[in-house]
């Protein structure tokens, strides 16, 4: 089971999560980020890290990390932009 997720930072950027539950903890498997002047940086386990930033590598905690639930789909339309 897959879950998936939306933030909205201080500065206007929207990250997206697509993770699965592990021994009790979600852990990121994918991660979006699509800046406030349209840039979308991309990371999974095929594609850790770049100069821009990398896969969070701490598990998720939707509640006190303030994460949006959103539909596999709109996880989906954002990945492939």
């Amino acid at each position: 089971m897959r879950h998936h997720f939306r933030f909205a930072d201080e500065d206007g950027g929207l990250w997206y999560f697509e993770a699965v539950p592990d021994d009790g903890e979600l852990i990121a498997v994918k991660q979006a980020e699509l800046t406030p002047n349209g840039h979308l940086f991309r990371y999974s386990w095929d594609h850790l890290e770049d100069d821009h930033g990398f896969l969070t590598d701490q598990s998720l905690h939707p509640e006190e990390d303030g994460l949006e639930p959103i539909p596999a789909e709109e996880f989906r339309q954002t990945w492939i932009s």
